[in-house]
This record gives structure tokens, C-alpha cells and sequence, in this order.
């Protein structure tokens, strides 16, 4: 059974244990390892590090681009809790992320599965340890279709191995990715909580809802909430009692407050718990100028016992697309920044808090207050410390893909149709879909960082199958965020003003473009300029009255490599380059934002157009700057 997507904390009534470190793995060529029971003991193995992309950690070509199952294991203990002691609380087993699905084993006995490698995903298994040692097993599996998400195939070679052949244009890498940790619940516990800003002069209004786990139906509980200012103070000194069912207490105090009972499925188990609470004289959440309040959620039986507590951060901002404006706190915003990767040298896809600190210096060094996580959610700890830096993010599930081929960065703009929503395969493709863009809303939601979720990055848009398609991911997406943020998506070449049926579900409209590189690149750089502007009057003249968002615009280019006049892969070229973009960008009222592609050199699959990866990068792949990095500084500096 699926819990709670909440980010794991440590309280009076919460533990966590980390089990990161060094596994046994190994891979599963012929997919027997269930056959040969594996999930009960690896009888060969090596060591390999969890949370980690095996692929870089390879000197064998075969292993480094290995593609199906592959298998990890390790032990991990409980301690025999005192006679009548810790039977109150439950055993969870959160993965940060597997990709791109996992089959879950815990003392040989099978406790779950999950699809889609970007997410996390819980499980209790409260019933399946014992006091000692318990073994932790998971069944992975890194293979690409057209009914998962991102999409792509496989090419079996002829010694009956496979290669992953994506369609899309970064490396897939694969493995347990992110961190992986038991936690220690209560048995009536916090399950998800939310929150909504209101501003008006002076003020702000916080509608709050909570939803609990109840261990009994007929448990009768109270829950209160704390808001926390910056200065550790309580920042109100009332609380207020339990309402009736369904009513919503409207409340004067500035934060604390006890939530009464909403509507909830007391046969089920849960409850939900609403409240508004009115904060006077509010700091606010700003770009670039964060400030956070503690939120502390308690729940107590009618004695006062403390059952549960969880504690997080929130923001108090408001987003919202009016007319050609985006608007954080009803004041228009420009975004400028990145489309970025999670990458790095050896580490692949793993999260790292020295990589991501970096990431932060250098984007705030050039004047960069937004960027997309392209193309596929990113680790919890990137949106907290957004949350903390008081960067915009607009967050975007792994829809990517949709186009059936894997040069997709070539075929956008060539007109190349693949028929790609017109195949049996689209049922179990949007049911994946909808189950990923469910969770990114549950887990992100409360993160004051994220102003808009992306749904897809550059599918073919043309027809009315898409239409249809893509129809029914907004509508869902629209009823899962209490927040009511924006809804997007980026749209390629092949998807012009004048074909593109998917535009109107955008509430802002994204572009990626690349005039003056796979467009009218080199010696046919004079015409890319007329070309991008024409294309931008043909969006004009329809007059969609949304804001536009350049979010990806870019060429590779070798740092270091130089030439005059600049010719493609120099670093002058990309300063050519970016210097007319922008010339282009500031004609045209309605763009309300630049993501250049991109934050920093990435790796993707071999091929003669990419020499050791994608080298869009403003930053090099070890995070040094390229030229363009100081043109983007002097220019963002003074928007």
C-alpha cells in the first residue's frame, strides 16, 4: 500500500533511519532472478553505492549501457522494542527514486511495486519485519516503452542483450537514485497536509488542510498548527476549539489555531481538518528575497497526549497568469534562468548537496531567478533549498519523448509525423501519465518555490488525437493542486501557431526554439533572426492574450574552443548566438521569460551529433563558466 509522500522528518514522535551505503547488486540478462529466487539471497554479487547511477561507475562499455533487470539487497536491523513498548508506531520504507520501476521484497516476501523513476514511493511494512536483521531486496528494471513515461524503446542485439534507445536527449541513467530510509510513524499520524495564501493589504489569509490516519475509526483527536516567524517567535498567541463537521473556522489570530473537522471518511480510517487563518502585517515570500515560516502540525487525543507531530517550511506567496503577465504576489515577474539536468561527472543522476550548492552560487552569480526541471522531477532537497534561495521553479513531470524518434532534436522543425497518439499503446501510456503528474502534485505542492507544473516537454501537438490526449492530463492536474498554480508545457518547431492544437490548454505558453543552430545554424546564421521573427508575429497574430516563455534556446558549444569570426561550437559563436536571441526577445511584449538550454553540459546517449554529451551548457559540466555565462550576467543584472 502507497503512504504518505511527505518529506521525512525527525520529531518528538518521528524517527528515520538512513539505509545508504553499499549494497549487493546484480544484473539480470536473462531475467531469472525471480526464477532463481533472488528476492530470498544474491548468491553472486558485487558491492555498489545506493542512492547511485551504476553507469558511470563502469570501465565495461556493456555494463556502463546496461539495459532490463537488475537486482540490489542489503540487510538492515531492528532492535526488539521493551516489553508493552513501540507497538504504537508503524515501520515505513521510503525510496527516494528507482528508475524507472522497482518490484520491492522485504524478507524474501514481495511488498509492493512501483512505475515511473523520478518520484519517491512508500510502502508499510510494518508486517513484514521482525526484531534482528531483515533483508531489503528490489528488483529493477531500466527499459524504455511507449507506455511509460519517458518514453523511448529497446534495440535487442544479437548476442540477446538489450540497448536502450531513448526518445529523448539525455543519458538513462538508472539505478536506486535518491536516498532510502525507514521511518518510524505513529499509528494515528499525519498523512498530507496543504496550505493557500490569500493577500490583501495587509494581511494574509491561510487556508490549511490536514489529513489524517486515524488507527481507530472512532478515535476521537484534536489538531492544532504553529506558524513560526523568522525570528523563532509564535506568530499569534490564540488558539481556537474544535467547529462542528464541515464548517470552516475563520480565525483573527495571526498563526495558531486548532483545526476543526472537515469532511472525512471516518469508516476508512482518515480524517481531513481545515482552517483559515488570517496573518496580519505577513513577510512574505519574494524572488530572490525568500522568508519562510516553520509550520508545525500536532495531533493529541482528548487527554492532551501527543500523538503525532510534523514539522516543514512554507511560504506565503501567491501565482497567477493575468492577461500577458505572470505574477508572484501580484507583481508581474520576468523569469530568467536555466533548463538544467540533474548530472554530474560519476554521480550521474544522484543527488549531491555539493553539486546542488554549486548549481545555486552559480545561477544567483549571474542574475538567474528561475529554472525548470527539465525533464522529469528532481530530488525532494532541490525544491527545499529553491524554497530557502527563494528561486522560481516550474516543474515539470517526465513527459518527454512523445515524438517516436530518437533524434528528436533534429526531427522538431522538419515537419516529421509519427503518429505517435494513434497507437494501442496510449491507454497505458496516459494512465502512467496521470499517475506520475498525481504524484509530482502530491509531493511538490507545498513548496513555495514551484509557481507553475509543466505536463509535457515537446510532443507532437498537431492533431486532435493529442488534443484529446493531453485534455484529459490537464483537466485531472487541475483538480489535484489546492494551490491552483499555472499549467503548462514546452512546445517544439514542429508545433507553429498555426498547427499546433494543444496551445490553448497552456495557462503560459513555452517555446523551444533554436533559430540559428539546428535552424539556419553556421553559414545561414543571418536568416535564423528573420525566421525566429516571423514566427513570433504568426504567434502574435493570434492573439492568445498569454504570457510566452522562451524555455529552451541554445547552442553546443566546446569551451575553450575559439574563432573570429565565430563559427558553431566556438565560444563566440555562442555569444553570436544568445546576443540575437535577445535582440529578438525584447521586440516582443508578450515573452515573459528566457530558460536558455542550457545550465550545464550534460551526458547523453553516443551519437556523431554529440561529442561526450550535450555541450548547450552555460557552465561546463564541472561548473565553470563559459563566455556566454558573462553575457547572461551583465544582461540579467539589469532586468
Amino acid at each position: 500500500m502507497m503512504e504518505s509522500l511527505l518529506y521525512p522528518c525527525v520529531t518528538a514522535t518521528r524517527m528515520k533511519l538512513s539505509l545508504d551505503g553499499m549494497w549487493k547488486f546484480s544484473f539480470d540478462r536473462d531475467k531469472k532472478g525471480e526464477e532463481k529466487h533472488w528476492e530470498k539471497g544474491l548468491s553472486e554479487y558485487e558491492m555498489m553505492p545506493v542512492p547511485g547511477s551504476f553507469a558511470d561507475l563502469y570501465t565495461d562499455k556493456k555494463k556502463k549501457n546496461y539495459c532490463g533487470d537488475f537486482w540490489y539487497e542489503t540487510d538492515f536491523f531492528i532492535p526488539g522494542a521493551p516489553e508493552g513498548e513501540g507497538k504504537e508506531k508503524r515501520t515505513l520504507l521510503r525510496f527516494g527514486s528507482v528508475t524507472h520501476r522497482a518490484a520491492v521484497y522485504v524478507n524474501g516476501q514481495k511488498i509492493g511495486e512501483h512505475e515511473g523513476g523520478f518520484l519517491p514511493f512508500v510502502f508499510d511494512i510494518t508486517e513484514y519485519i521482525c526484531p534482528g536483521v531483515n533483508r531489503l531486496s528490489v528488483k529493477a528494471n531500466n527499459e524504455l516503452n511507449e507506455e511509460c513515461l519517458p518514453c523511448g524503446t529497446v534495440k535487442k542485439n544479437k548476442d540477446g542483450s538489450l540497448t536502450a534507445k531513448p526518445y529523448f536527449d539525455f543519458f538513462n541513467y538508472s539505478g536506486i537514485q535518491r536516498s532510502v530510509e525507514l521511518l518510524f510513524v505513529p499509528e494515528t499520524s499525519i498523512e498530507d497536509y496543504s496550505y493557500v495564501t490569500e493577500l490583501s493589504k495587509g494581511e494574509a489569509k491561510v487556508d490549511l488542510e490536514v489529513k489524517l490516519r486515524i488507527k481507530e475509526a472512532s478515535e476521537d483527536v484534536n489538531v492544532s498548527v504553529e506558524l513560526i516567524d523568522e525570528a523563532g517567535k509564535i506568530a499569534a498567541d490564540e488558539k481556537l476549539c474544535n467547529a462542528d463537521r464541515k464548517s470552516l473556522l475563520q480565525c483573527k489570530s495571526k498563526a495558531e489555531a486548532f483545526l476543526c473537522e472537515g469532511d472525512g471518511d471516518s469508516a476508512s480510517g482518515c480524517s481531513e481538518y481545515v482552517a483559515s487563518v488570517l496573518l496580519e502585517n505577513p513577510i512574505l515570500w519574494k524572488v530572490r528575497d525568500a522568508h519562510l515560516y516553520d509550520i508545525i502540525i500536532r495531533v493529541t487525543d482528548k487527554s492532551g497526549k501527543l500523538l503525532d507531530e510534523y514539522r516543514d517550511r512554507i511560504g506565503l506567496r501567491t501565482v497567477e497568469v493575468k492577461d500577458k503577465d505572470i505574477l508572484v504576489n501580484g507583481e508581474p515577474v520576468y523569469l530568467k534562468g536555466y533548463g538544467k539536468h540533474e548530472d554530474f561527472s560519476i554521480l550521474g543522476r544522484t543527488f549531491n548537496y555539493s553539486v546542488a550548492r554549486r548549481d545555486f552560487e552559480c545561477m544567483k552569480w549571474n542574475g538567474a531567478n528561475c529554472f525548470r526541471t527539465s525533464h522529469y522531477p528532481y530530488a525532494d532537497e532541490w525544491y527545499r533549498m529553491a524554497d530557502e534561495e527563494g528561486f522560481l521553479i516550474i516543474d515539470e513531470v517526465p513527459a518527454v519523448g512523445m515524438m517516436r524518434s530518437t533524434h528528436n532534436f533534429v526531427d522538431a522543425g522538419t515537419g516529421k509525423y509519427t503518429y505517435f497518439f494513434e497507437t494501442p499503446t496510449v491507454l497505458k501510456l496516459k494512465k502512467n501519465h496521470l499517475q506520475q503528474v498525481g504524484e509530482m502534485i502530491a509531493r511538490d505542492k507545498n513548496h513555495p518555490s514551484v509557481i507553475a507544473f509543466s505536463l509535457f516537454n515537446e510532443p507532437e501537438t498537431t492533431s486532435e488525437y493529442a488534443y484529446e490526449y493531453f485534455s484529459e492530463i490537464f483537466e485531472a492536474a487541475r483538480k489535484l493542486d489546492p494551490q491552483n498554480r499555472p499549467l503548462t508545457g514546452a512546445l517544439e518547431k514542429n508545433s507553429s501557431p498555426e498547427k499546433c492544437r494543444c496551445y490553448p490548454l497552456l495557462d503560459f505558453i513555452c517555446l523551444n526554439r533554436y533559430y540559428g543552430w539546428y535552424i539556419s545554424g553556421g553559414e545561414d546564421f543571418e536568416e535564423a533572426e528573420g525566421k525566429f521573427r516571423d514566427e513570433l508575429d504568426r504567434w502574435k497574430a493570434l492573439e492568445t492574450d498569454k504570457p510566452f516563455v522562451m524555455t529552451e534556446f541554445g547552442t553546443d558549444t566546446l569551451s575553450g574552443n575559439h574563432s573570429l569570426p565565430g563559427t558553431m561550437w566556438s565560444e563566440e559563436y555562442q555569444n553570436d548566438y544568445y546576443e540575437m536571441n535577445f535582440r529578438v526577445l525584447d521586440d516582443y511584449d508578450f515573452i515573459r521569460g528566457e530558460l536558455v538550454w542550457n545550465f550545464a553540459d550534460f551526458a547523453t546517449s553516443e551519437g556523431i551529433f554529440r561529442v561526450g554529451g550535450n555541450k548547450k551548457g552555460i557552465f561546463t559540466r564541472d561548473r565553470q563558466p563559459k563566455s556566454s555565462a558573462f553575457i547572461l550576467k551583465k544582461r540579467w543584472e539589469e532586468i
